[in-house]
């Protein structure tokens, strides 16, 4: 029982979870049904080994964990940090560089590619300065690369200065190298490989992320780096680096309810049957979501597959692609001249003649006329024109 009042670092028994619900073990068979599913599907049509689905998720995983922290980053330049890192990064791809999307895109890359590596002090302070490698956060300085060591109380607060609200107060600072002493010897310890260890593998990854998010060691960047160890225990309870699921997507999807869980946990028992729970059936969700994912890959293989032959240039497959890649309905109000003109840096006769051979060569569908008129992918069973699922402008 929780003792009247304490947080779940301060209970006696801390950090001793227990998972007792029988309701889990009901939502981990849910969850690995979904999970058995979604692999399955991607094997059979072999989006395993093309890594298109993995690169999108992967784009997901990157923009979902910054905006849960209100950050709101670039796709282009996203997809473009991944391919970089990978060694794929064509000319087309290019997007504008950012030392702080490259960074956030190594600590999850590392965590998930590097699974099977140890994850130790070290690595967790390098991961913490690659999300700030200008030392600051915004305009204030932080500590970068070392734990927090300041007096003051390490809170989670909202509103507006002189009317806060402390939704959270982590461990003092001088407890920290002690706690992540523990956390740091327990998660080497239970992985999956570590023998004859029976907890489960999403089980292991919640408890994971509690632990770390309760401790809260760093200044700023506790969010991510928890999250992405979060990945990392899902790719060792998986044992390979093939990613078909977006959790923090999901989390997004689900912000105040993700903080919500977060924060009855952190408030209650040791008995973290209930967060766990929830933090389950997000994965089972988040693995429905990826079926999703997979046909619009499966279009996009599709339409490239039936144009095969179609001769074009540069600017015109890079635009297709920037249309495909945003889905059924595309930029939010049609593609048009002017768009084309932005996104190819090229004059608006060429851009028309582009588009007309575009719409002769059936690669694109247009609607209106004279200024109004817009393109929209011709992709079999896409709609024409923009609907409630069109996707970002283009500007």
């Amino acid at each position: 029982m929780a003792s009247k009042n304490l947080l779940i670092w301060q209970q006696k028994a801390w950090p001793d979870f227990m998972v007792t619900s029988p309701a889990v073990d009901t939502a981990l068979l849910q969850a690995r049904k979904w999970q058995g599913e979604v692999i399955g599907r991607a094997a059979a049509v072999g989006l395993t080994q093309s890594g298109s689905v993995r690169q999108e998720v992967m784009t997901q995983e990157v923009i979902a964990t910054a905006a849960i922290e209100g950050e709101k980053l670039d796709p282009a330049s996203v997809r473009s940090s991944i391919l970089r890192q990978l060694g794929h990064l064509q000319t087309t791809d290019a997007a504008p560089r950012s030392r702080h999307v490259d960074g956030l895109v190594e600590v999850i890359q590392d965590a998930t590619l590097g699974f099977k590596q140890l994850l130790t002090e070290d690595r967790l302070l390098r991961w913490q300065s690659a999300l700030f490698p200008g030392g600051t956060s915004g305009i204030r300085r932080i500590a970068v690369g070392r734990y927090r060591d300041h007096s003051d109380l390490m809170q989670i607060v909202s509103g507006q200065p002189g009317k806060e609200t402390i939704h959270y107060t982590a461990p003092p600072s001088a407890q920290i190298p002690f706690e992540m002493q523990a956390f740091l010897a327990w998660f080497a310890e239970t992985t999956p490989s570590a023998p004859a260890h029976p907890l489960d593998g999403i089980t292991r990854a919640a408890i994971a992320h509690l632990w770390f998010e309760s401790i809260h060691p760093f200044e700023d960047g506790n969010g991510r780096i928890g999250r992405a160890i979060m990945d990392m225990a899902l790719a060792q309870d998986l044992g390979e680096t093939t990613r078909l699921y977006s959790l923090s997507s999901q989390l997004m999807q689900h912000r105040k309810g993700y903080y919500d869980a977060l924060h009855q946990a952190q408030h209650g028992s040791l008995d973290v049957s209930d967060w766990v729970l929830w933090f389950t059936q997000q994965f089972s969700l988040a693995c429905q979501a990826t079926s999703a994912l997979i046909d619009r890959a499966l279009e996009k293989s599709t339409f490239w597959q039936i144009h095969s032959a179609t001769s074009l240039n540069e600017r015109q497959r890079k635009v297709i692609q920037r249309l495909l890649d945003d889905g059924d309905g595309g930029f939010l109000g049609g593609l048009n001249a002017d768009k084309y003109m932005k996104m190819t840096s090229t004059s608006k006769a060429t851009a028309t003649r582009d588009l007309a051979d575009l719409v002769k060569n059936g690669l694109l569908r247009s609607t209106g006329q004279g200024k109004a008129v817009r393109y929209y992918v011709a992709a079999a069973g896409w709609a024409v024109g923009w609907r409630s699922g069109a996707k970002k402008n283009a500007d």
